[in-house]
């Protein structure tokens, strides 16, 4: 027994020397050794055999056809006026002052069968569809070809993921947070100086880094002059947790979010000690003039980490941004946006939160081949003489949207969990209203008695 266990510990011993020296200690100093690189290229010649050997035993199946860039159905862009327009057979402007003709109650049936088959919101919180299979299980729904070198692809592949893979990140996660609550404590004890922010900086880079081995992570960095400086406001699309790994490992950024219980609330105690994050009570969170005052205070203090706010307040399966909150806009400062775009080729980074609790997601990622993504940092933008924080928040959406290859959507993603809002049905009756009575007619209508 006493051989076994002293076995157990010599393998113990290798396993981490092999951890430490090959990948923890090159992260710490931001240098890579190119396994990575080298493990990524030899996965893209195996997905592309897989895809070129899918299609070759598909050709004598009948071929599906092609989705719609639009989705399942394709949809008219044109504006009510002008579909309403063709449904009278008669030109869009006639309608202003029009009566009401029974054949205007199609345009809404339409439009109202279109959404229950397919919302532009509903999509957006369900997993991105890949062009081809990356031979793993979960996205196997649409690729039902199987053959027996391809079986045995993907057994080999399981193998890699969960017996070579899985323990190798979990390794790494559990450095990579210790290391973050250990080092960010210790630097808390020290008294404010420069030297305490530069081994802050250093602990929460490294931290991350280290993390982002642990995904096998592969980031490209664009337009790095305009990454985001102190004093100001980092914006970017949110698609999963992992997007704060995925940022911080350029760079240090001070957090925004509510106080936590358990594991999450340890590790909010020690990064506070050591860095000037932004925590929120429950209470607190339901407060905005409480919430836009600390973070005015944040930004007036030049010397501090630039704040990380993700404005859609939810994740978003990678395709699309959806409505930004105007709350960080209406605190003034400078915004740096940042785009994210992740290639789910290597692996799903969208948390459906309403499938899958945050464990269950971890797994999921740490089961992926990898973690491939681009980042574009944008100029940094300030609101205009005029421009109200609604309309600076969506120049700014669609700045990171246009940059991103991502769909410009101007719907709120709390529509996730909530209904839709009156003022949304409203102003689709007045659009109608102004249709049939014209604009002068409503508008005298509403007036003052």
């Amino acid at each position: 027994m006493e051989g076994a266990w002293d076995i157990a510990f010599v393998l113990f011993q290798v396993w981490m020397s092999i951890v430490a020296g090959l990948i923890v200690l090159p992260a710490m100093f931001g240098v890579s050794l190119g396994f990575t690189d080298i493990y990524i290229k030899v996965l893209v010649k195996i997905l592309e055999w897989a895809t070129l050997r899918i299609q070759r035993g598909q050709k004598e199946q009948q071929k599906l056809p092609s989705q719609s860039v639009n989705g399942i159905i394709e949809k008219d862009d044109g504006s009510m006026e002008e579909e309403i327009g063709q449904l009278r057979r008669s030109h869009p402007k006639n309608l202003a002052g029009g009566d009401f003709t029974l054949c205007d109650a199609f345009y809404f049936c339409k439009k109202g069968i279109e959404n229950i088959v397919e919302d532009q919101v509903t999509q957006r919180f369900t997993s991105e569809e890949l062009a081809s299979w990356n031979l793993l299980t979960r996205t196997n729904i649409n690729f039902r070809y199987i053959s027996v070198r391809l079986t045995v692809i993907w057994g080999l592949g399981v193998f890699i993921r969960y017996c070579i893979l899985l323990p190798l990140r979990i390794t790494l996660a559990a450095i990579g947070l210790s290391w973050l609550v250990i080092g960010t404590t210790l630097v808390g004890l020290l008294p404010n100086s420069n030297v305490k922010n530069w081994l802050s900086d250093l602990v929460h880079i490294t931290c991350y880094r280290i993390c982002a081995r642990g995904l096998s992570a592969t980031i490209r960095y664009h337009n790095k002059e305009n990454r985001p400086k102190k004093g100001g406001i980092c914006v970017a699309n949110h698609t999963s947790p992992i997007d704060i790994v995925i940022l911080a490992n350029d760079g240090c950024y001070a957090m925004v979010g509510q106080v936590h219980g358990g594991l999450m609330g340890v590790i909010q105690r020690s990064m506070v000690r050591s860095c000037p994050h932004v925590w929120f009570e429950r209470s607190e969170m339901k407060d905005r003039h409480a919430v836009a005052k600390r973070l005015k205070d944040h930004i007036a203090d030049k010397t501090k980490l630039p704040i990380l706010i993700f404005p859609e307040g939810t994740c978003i399966n990678n395709t699309s941004v959806m409505m930004f909150k105007k709350g960080s806009f209406e605190i003034g400062g400078t915004i740096y946006p940042v785009a994210i775009k992740y290639d789910p080729q290597f692996g799903d980074a969208f948390w459906n939160s309403a499938k899958y609790n945050m464990v269950s997601y971890i797994l999921r990622m740490m089961t992926s081949w990898a973690i491939v993504c681009n980042v574009w940092y944008l100029p940094p933008m300030t609101r205009q003489d005029g421009e109200d924080a609604v309309h600076f928040a969506n120049r700014v959406k669609s700045a990171i949207a246009q940059q991103g290859g991502l769909v410009d959507l101007s719907w709120d993603g709390g529509l996730k969990r909530e209904k839709v809002k009156e003022s949304f049905k409203e102003e689709q009756q007045k659009m109608y209203s102004s249709m049939i009575v014209g604009s002068d007619c409503q508008e005298s209508s509403v007036g003052p008695a």
